[in-house]
């Protein structure tokens, strides 16, 4: 049955489809550019001020301990996070990287040169490739993606460090749902909550529901693949009173400095030596983005298109709509152009896995949103920003 026609955002190139909580107002505007526009009208300096003395109250009396945590992959903006906290404010940082065994070479590259010219510390976690393999075939099987090990493990294993450390400062970046889809206002300085990370970065799901108690009781028996606790502890988020204890906070750095990401990317490419992908992507017109898992560009952000009807170009395009550096038009071009391709990395990941290309398709499909998908005979159908006066496109 054809679903409702989809409605997509008069501004930016969003569907109603979108995988990050999106609303539209009555002049069809989502809320993701109502909430970019607000760092037009922000008081920057006011916010700076704040976020100053939150690092002073935490930076360490006596030196004998790191002053934050910042989760790090080596990309762009972890390199302006080390940047802001090291080179402006000469704090202590401790950098934490969950490694999903899924690196560019280039990516590679540029985690090792930030340590080094940072001049900082370092711990660099890489979890058994046995237990990520059987994660990889578990999230795609069960929920559509299977980089679920690599948003857990990033919002997960940085979070129990800062509790072995007795470490209460984090700092990160932006907060993803709010930079795309404007979840909160810029206005409310909110602070990372494991709820966030639980319903809306996990999918609602948590290491225990990996295990094969967890999948039977889930209804999924036929897809577990021998995991117990003990493989899985990276991923087990602390106990309320460990965080109580030491006193965790998360701040997201972009809601106290304004966040400039294509300028911030050429600052730290001129000044600290990253290097951007040197050849494209096949699904975004970016290169500077997640070269740290070379399947968020590629296979996993292709599994989001089959979901929900788009992908990274059009995230890529929305956010550089918002920031003046590209028109709705040369938008719909590149999104037409990028967001269906089917990625070269799914050539490295079914050998990964030990799945066949067909085997992959027929899970795939399984996962496609009815308010978005409609099939005709064998071909899957949608609703096209570009085709608004032809009813849709198959694919």
């Amino acid at each position: 049955m054809r679903p409702p026609k989809m409605r997509y955002c008069k501004k930016c190139v969003y569907p109603a489809s979108s995988a990050v909580p999106l609303a539209f107002d009555d002049q069809g505007v989502c809320s993701g550019c109502r909430t970019a526009a607000e760092r037009v009208e922000i008081n920057w300096d006011k916010k700076k001020k704040i976020f100053e003395r939150i690092i002073e109250e935490h930076r360490s009396k006596d030196g004998r301990n790191y002053d934050c945590i910042i989760p790090v992959s080596g990309g762009k903006d972890s390199y302006f996070q080390v940047h802001v906290i090291k080179k402006v404010y000469g704090l202590n940082p401790l950098l934490v990287t969950y490694n999903g065994n899924n690196y560019t070479k280039t990516g590679l590259e540029n985690v090792q040169n930030m340590r080094e010219v940072f001049g900082v510390d370092h711990i660099f976690f890489t979890p058994s490739i046995d237990t990520l393999v059987k994660l990889n075939r578990i999230g795609f099987k069960l929920m559509g993606d299977m980089n679920w090990h690599a948003h857990a493990g990033i919002y997960t294993y940085p979070v129990r460090v800062a509790v072995q450390f007795n470490v209460p400062l984090m700092i990160w970046g932006e907060h993803g749902f709010m930079d795309l889809g404007g979840m909160h206002s810029y206005k409310d300085l909110v602070e990372f909550t494991y709820r966030y990370r639980h319903e809306h970065c996990l999918r609602g799901f948590e290491w225990h529901d990996m295990t094969d108690e967890g999948l039977a009781r889930l209804g999924k028996p036929e897809i577990e693949e021998g995991l117990t606790a003990k493989d899985l502890l990276p991923w087990m988020y602390p106990t309320d009173e460990e965080i109580s204890r030491v006193g965790v906070r998360g701040l997201f750095l972009a809601n106290y400095l304004k966040w400039e990401a294509n300028e911030h990317g050429q600052m730290v490419i001129e000044k600290y030596g990253f290097k951007p992908s040197p050849e494209p992507f096949d699904r975004t017109y970016r290169r500077m983005s997640n070269l740290d898992d070379m399947h968020e560009n590629g296979l996993h952000d292709y599994m989001k298109y089959v979901k929900f009807g788009y992908g990274r170009a059009t995230d890529h395009c929305c956010k550089d709509i918002r920031s003046g550096k590209m028109t709705r038009d040369e938008a719909v071009k590149i999104v037409r152009q990028m967001d269906h391709v089917k990625p070269r990395d799914l050539g490295r990941w079914l050998p990964y896995v030990g799945m066949t290309e067909g085997e992959f398709d027929r899970i795939a499909d399984t996962f496609r949103d009815a308010r978005v998908w409609w099939q005709e005979g064998d071909s899957w159908r949608k609703d096209n920003l570009w085709d608004e006066s032809t009813a849709a496109v198959g694919i």
